[in-house]
C-alpha cells in the first residue's frame, strides 16, 4: 500500500500542474450522452435496499430527464483514490461522483472537477437548501468549492444500555481512558467491552485522528506532517492495547470489517461499539440490541488525560459524510446537475435517512428529523462538534497511510503484541512518505 500510496500523490501533483500550466483535459468519453455514470461507495451493510434505491432513484431520472444512469461503485480509500486518478488521467470516467468528504480535497487538488458558482448551485435548487454546517469541507473557502453535501455522518458510540446497568455504569465515559475502563468491567465471558474493526479499510485512521486532535495534534499542520509525534504514538497504543493488552476487543476483530464488528454489537456481546453512525440504526432494529441501545458522544479527552490538555481540540468527530462531485472533463453536466437536484430535495433525503440512516444535509429534512427523534440528539451534538481533516489535496495519501500503519501491524497483533519499537519505525515511515507527499503538493503549486 505504501508504494501505491506514493506514486497516486505523484499522479495527481502532475496532472494539477499541468492543468494548472494550461493543458485541458479533453472528454474521451466514448460512451452513451443519453447516459450518465454515477459512481458511489459499495454498500455492504444494506446491499438489498442499495440496489432498490438505485433502481427508483433510476425510474425517477428516466421519467424527468428521459436520461438512464450507470451505477458504479469503488469499495475501499485506495479504490476511491484510484478511481479519481484514473479518470483525471484519461480524461473519461463517472460524470458524478459521491466521494468521501476527506476525499474531497485531493478532487478539488487534481483541478477536473466543476467549481461550484451561482449558475451551477441555481441548476440543482440552490445552496440555501443545504445545512450550512456541511459546508465544512466542500473546498478551501467559501468562494472555492466543488463539493455538494449529500450525507452527513457524525461519527458516535453505540452503547448496550442492559450490559452498562450490569456493570454499575451509570454516565458515559467523556476520556479515552475511561472508555478503556469501563470497557474492562463490561468484558466477561464470550462478552466485550467494546466491538472494532481492526482489519476495516476506512475505520482505523479516525480513532487515531480523534484522539491526536483532542491532545492537539492534528496531523497536519499546513505544509508539516506530524504523524510521528507522540500523541499519534499513544493513540495508537491505546488502540492496539484494547486487543492485546487490555483484552477487551475479542481477538478475533483483528480481521473483521465494520460489518463484524457491528454484527457483534447487535448480537448483544458487546458493551459499547465506537466509530458508529446513524446508519446503523436500521441494522439494530430486529436484533438482540433492539430497544437496549442508546448513542453517546465519543471521547474528547485524549488517552493518559482527565482533562483536555492547553491546544487540545473538542473533535467529536471528523466532519464526516458523503459530498457530490460533477466531473469537468465530460459533456453532461447538465444532466449530473439535474441527478444531484433530484437528490438534494427534502423528501429525496427523508428517504435516503429511512433506507439508510445517513443525516440529510437539506437544513429541512434535518430540522423535521432532529423534532421527531430525540434520540438522534447526541448525533446532531457529534455534527456541531465535528472537525474537518486538513484540506490538502495530500490528505487522502495520508489517510491511507494511517490505515496502512494498522495493516502492517495486523500480524503482530495477531502474536499478542505490537512493540514500542516496532510502532515507532513505522510511524517514522508513514512520516516520511506523508512530508514528501506534501513537499509535492507544495511545489505543485497547490
Amino acid at each position: 500500500m505504501k508504494t501505491r500510496t506514493l506514486i497516486g500523490s505523484v499522479v495527481v501533483v502532475a496532472l494539477a500542474t499541468l492543468s494548472l500550466q494550461g493543458c485541458a483535459i479533453v472528454n474521451g468519453s466514448g460512451d452513451d450522452p443519453n447516459t450518465l455514470r454515477v459512481m458511489m461507495g459499495a454498500d455492504t451493510t444494506y446491499p438489498d435496499q442499495r440496489k432498490q434505491w438505485q433502481r427508483d432513484t433510476a425510474a425517477e431520472f428516466k421519467r424527468t430527464t428521459g436520461a438512464d444512469i450507470q451505477w458504479e461503485t469503488y469499495s475501499s480509500g485506495q479504490e476511491e483514490l484510484t478511481a479519481i486518478q484514473t479518470s483525471v488521467i484519461s480524461g473519461q470516467g463517472p460524470d458524478v461522483y459521491a466521494i468521501g468528504t476527506t476525499f474531497t480535497p485531493t478532487a478539488y487538488a487534481t483541478g477536473a472537477f466543476v467549481r461550484m458558482g451561482e449558475q451551477q448551485w441555481d441548476a440543482i435548487g440552490g445552496k440555501d437548501q443545504f445545512d450550512p454546517a456541511s459546508f465544512g469541507i466542500s473546498g478551501p473557502s467559501k468562494s472555492k468549492q466543488i463539493g455538494i453535501p449529500f450525507a452527513s455522518r457524525p461519527f458516535v458510540m453505540a452503547v448496550n444500555t442492559d450490559l452498562l446497568a450490569q456493570a454499575g455504569i451509570t454516565e458515559m465515559p467523556t476520556t479515552w481512558d475511561q472508555l478503556t475502563a469501563d470497557a474492562k468491567a463490561t468484558t466477561t465471558g464470550d462478552r466485550h467491552g467494546m466491538a472494532i474493526a481492526y482489519a476495516d479499510g476506512f475505520d482505523p485512521w479516525k480513532f487515531i485522528w480523534g484522539m491526536s486532535e483532542n491532545a492537539g495534534n492534528t496531523i497536519v499542520d499546513g505544509t508539516k506532517a506530524e504523524l510521528d509525534a507522540d500523541a499519534v504514538q499513544n493513540a495508537y497504543r491505546t488502540y492496539f492495547d484494547w486487543v492485546t493488552k487490555d483484552g477487551v476487543v475479542d481477538p478475533a476483530a483483528i480481521g473483521w470489517n465494520n460489518a463484524q464488528a457491528l454484527a457483534q454489537f447487535t448480537d448483544g456481546k458487546a458493551a459499547f461499539f465506537p466509530m458508529t453512525t446513524t446508519t446503523a440504526i436500521n441494522s439494530f432494529k430486529d436484533t438482540k440490541v433492539d430497544g437496549k441501545y442508546a448513542f453517546a458522544l465519543l471521547p474528547t479527552v485524549p488517552p493518559g488525560a482527565t482533562e483536555r490538555p492547553a491546544g487540545g481540540i473538542e473533535a467529536a468527530s471528523i466532519l464526516s459524510g458523503d459530498n457530490f462531485v460533477v466531473a469537468d472533463y465530460g459533456t453532461k453536466q447538465d444532466l449530473s446537475f439535474e441527478f444531484i437536484k433530484q437528490l438534494s430535495t427534502k423528501k429525496a433525503q427523508l428517504e435516503y435517512y429511512d433506507l439508510f440512516g445517513n443525516l440529510p444535509t437539506n437544513v429541512d429534512a434535518a430540522a423535521q428529523l432532529a423534532a421527531e427523534n430525540p434520540q438522534l440528539k447526541p448525533i446532531i451534538d457529534a455534527g456541531r462538534l465535528s472537525k474537518p481533516t486538513a484540506f490538502t489535496g495530500a490528505w487522502s495519501d495520508i489517510q491511507l497511510a494511517l490505515v496502512d500503519v494498522v495493516v502492517q501491524s495486523i500480524p503482530s497483533l495477531k502474536r499478542g503484541e505490537v512493540t514500542d519499537d516496532q510502532l515507532r519505525g513505522r510511524l517514522q515511515d508513514a512520516q516520511r512518505d506523508a512530508q514528501a507527499t506534501l513537499d509535492r503538493q507544495k511545489n505543485g503549486g497547490l
